[in-house]
């Protein structure tokens, strides 16, 4: 990209960014947040340049999943969308993100526009009827190559058999264009590793998209045949055209379309990258209608080494950082410590030893330290620097150094190290100021040789503040605009709208400026600091699983805790973590007993080893109302190659089907388990095993000898029905 036009071609002084639009199949985490906080400090950076930056955020709101959640939650799948949706746009408003519009798919303009977008495509001649049969991922909303039971290499999920009338869109006809625009575009997909695996993706051939679903109605009805309903990631990657005027007939959005069209970055996960670096250009492609500049996909964010997922429970939420530490020192973080386009890891302990090292001890102190000298020793108003000696002079050499680095780094979107490079400011102006040590008075210097040198040192300082907050202004907004204040420049929020990073060059704070009062920024993270935010997601993960509990919302949306040890059995084969559990219970790695308990009672024949009774630790029914039980049919069993103790199961809980790895294969012949009902954990956080995702656990209680004896039932139960 360039300073100048935003990025190579756009128009001058225009720049259009888009975050993705997320899913509201759950609340927003921290990996949600992550890919915000990036696109706004980017839209804070232009903004500052002078360039007319359009920032878009949003939902996407229709689709299988979302009407089977919505189902599970008791409410219309509308009414479950307004309150995701609701969630998302207001921790983006506390968080005080920038965004310029929030776009829902489920609104008037966006399911107009749409329509507009498919009649297009027909009448071009590349969408047709047909009828599709195959497989389906209805967590990722991705048709899969396979035969029945194939396992979406994206989720790790058992896909669902589909066969309907579809209608068609005709991607195979764009194979041999998309690969001359990559070739020609070289910078339109990033990082490298996207990049190959896409070209890879379409090198290896390209089939017809089905693009209309008729096996359920949540969704944007296919104009003129209104038991379609049009393929929600048609419908979704729409929106970045959609919400500033495509397919609209007011003449202001049409306006609005051609000023900022096309989109200078959309701003991705990895996950989603074939659909918007293949899908998204041939829709463009065969509607007529440029294509973006460039996508550029994040990695994932891992918390302790895993991905960040609703469904292993290991989220966390923005809000908890924002109450404790501010959100500045997310922002800082996030773009601090994780290169964009790889996967970073999140802890606790990493983001206080960031806070603590970068900002409370660093940055913050430095300003805390030179405001409260100005105050004190210059009356609180920026001395004359005076002649310059070589200190002075290598500090602005740092000064300008940093400036040169800085802007193209970000604005290749290598945050960590355009940081990097400003944090070697804070350190030089650090070592500079305890050098010359300005608090102290010699003996060999007169009183008015040491009144020169505090000016000098003082208005040095100071001034490599300024460039360092000028600098910092679009990670640390809030922190910024405070030392802005202190500073005497008046309101950062203004200098941004004056474009006020345009001529950063040093020498900006003049001699006479009157300093703000001083003000704390970042004061440290004392040792709990960690221990409360742990408390604070605890709390909010058992407050979101007693509500699913209430309103019977499934595993799908909401990200649950981990259950007791001893509900069900654990593939033996696979290492398991180590909760809390009776001392007296067998190893984790063994089939456990179960508690007696009217959820899941054992089988009359078989008693549990009375030391496992004796010996349990009491839980409460708020631990027990953790642990969601559901009625499930097995539809497939196989051995596992290479793996003697497991067996592959595929299951259905009426809502969905599910794959489930259990070590059992060792006492029940897999022919035999098909069609049996069964009971499982169904908010079991996911853990892969051979090479194969596993998404909960049988329930069983263990014989003497640690054999197995399925829980089971004599009635009639449907399937999905919850155990209470």
């Amino acid at each position: 990209m360039t300073e100048a036009n935003g990025n190579p071609g756009s128009p001058a002084g225009r720049f259009y960014l888009t975050t993705p639009i997320y899913y509201v199949n759950a609340r927003p985490h921290l990996g949600h947040a992550y890919s915000t906080i990036v696109c706004d400090a980017v839209a804070r950076r232009k903004r500052a340049l002078g360039i007319e930056t359009w920032f878009l955020t949003g939902t996407d709101e229709h689709g299988q999943k979302i009407e089977r959640s919505a189902k599970l939650a008791g409410c219309s799948p509308q009414e479950f969308a307004d309150r995701i949706a609701g969630e998302f746009r207001g921790l983006w408003d506390r968080l005080e993100l920038t965004y310029d519009d929030f776009i829902r798919t489920t609104e008037e303009r966006h399911v107009r526009r749409v329509q507009h977008l498919f009649a297009t495509l027909r009448d071009r001649g590349y969408i047709y009827k047909g009828r599709y049969a195959g497989q389906y991922c209805v967590s990722d909303e991705a048709y899969v190559d396979g035969p029945p039971g194939t396992i979406c290499p994206d989720c790790g999920r058992v896909t669902e058999t589909v066969s309907e009338e579809n209608y068609f869109f005709k991607l195979s006809a764009f194979e041999r264009r998309l690969l001359e625009f990559y070739e020609a575009n070289p910078g339109f997909m990033g990082p490298e590793s996207t990049r190959r695996e896409v070209i890879s993706f379409v090198r290896s051939g390209l089939r017809d998209l089905s693009v209309s679903r008729t096996t359920f109605d949540w969704g944007i009805p296919v104009p003129g045949d209104e038991r379609h309903v049009i393929y929600v990631w048609l419908d979704a990657l729409a929106n970045y055209a959609t919400a500033i005027g495509y397919g609209s007939d007011d003449p202001k959005d049409q306006e609005k379309f051609r000023k900022f069209w096309p989109a200078d970055i959309h701003l991705i996960g990895k996950e989603i990258s074939r659909f918007h670096c293949v899908y998204w250009p041939a829709f463009l492609m065969a509607a007529g209608v440029a294509l973006p500049r460039s996508v550029r996909a994040n990695g994932w964010l891992l918390f302790d080494q895993g991905k960040m997922s609703k469904s292993r429970g290991n989220i966390v939420r923005a809000e908890t950082v924002h109450e404790v530490l501010g959100a500045d020192a997310l922002r800082y973080f996030l773009l601090r410590e994780i290169p964009f386009g790889q996967d970073g890891n999140f802890t606790f302990e990493a983001l206080v030893q960031r806070y603590n090292g970068d900002l409370a001890n660093g940055y913050g102190n430095l300003v805390s330290r030179v405001v409260n000298m100005v105050h004190k020793y210059c009356g609180g108003v920026a001395p004359e620097a005076g002649a310059a000696t070589p200190a002075e002079t290598t500090l602005r050499a740092h000064a300008e150094a940093a400036i040169a680095v800085f802007g193209p780094a970000f604005d290749q979107l290598n945050f960590s190290e355009a940081l990097k490079s400003l944090w070697l400011l804070v350190a030089a102006t650090d070592i500079y100021l305890t050098a010359n040590a300005p608090w102290k008075k010699t003996p060999e210097r007169s009183d008015a040789e040491h009144a020169a040198l505090q000016a000098r040192v003082l208005a040095t300082a100071a001034e490599a503040i300024r460039v360092i907050t000028a600098l910092a202004y679009p990670i640390l907004p809030d922190a910024a605009a405070k030392v802005w204040r202190q500073l005497g420049q008046g309101e950062l929020a203004d200098a941004a709208k004056n474009g006020f990073l345009i001529h950063l060059a040093w020498g900006g704070l003049q001699p006479g400026t009157k300093f703000g009062e001083p003000a704390p920024l970042f004061p440290r993270a004392e040792k709990d600091a960690v221990e409360r935010m742990q408390k604070l997601e605890d709390e909010n993960n058992r407050t979101a699983v007693e509500a699913a509990s209430a309103n019977g919302v499934s595993e799908a949306t909401i990200a649950p805790a981990a259950p007791p040890a001893a509900a069900a059995i654990q593939a033996a084969e696979a290492p398991v973590p180590a909760p809390a559990a009776p001392a007296a219970a067998k190893k984790a790695t063994e089939p456990l007993a179960p508690q007696a308990s009217a959820a899941a009672p054992a089988p009359a024949a078989v008693e549990a080893p009375a030391s496992v009774i004796e010996g349990a630790a009491h839980i409460t029914i708020d631990d027990f109302a953790k642990v969601e039980l559901r009625v499930a049919q097995i539809l497939v069993a196989e051995r596992v190659p290479k793996a003697d103790k497991l067996l592959r199961l595929e299951v259905d809980l009426g809502y969905e089907k599910r794959q489930i790895l259990a070590g059992i294969a060792q006492h029940y012949e897999p022919e035999k388990l098909i069609g049996r009902k069964i009971v499982i954990v169904a908010n079991l956080a996911p853990r892969k095993m051979r090479g194969l995702e596993s998404n909960g656990m049988l329930l069983a209680a263990s014989l003497e000898g640690g054999a197995p004896v399925l829980a089971g039932f004599l009635e009639d139960v449907p399937l999905g029905a919850r155990l209470k």
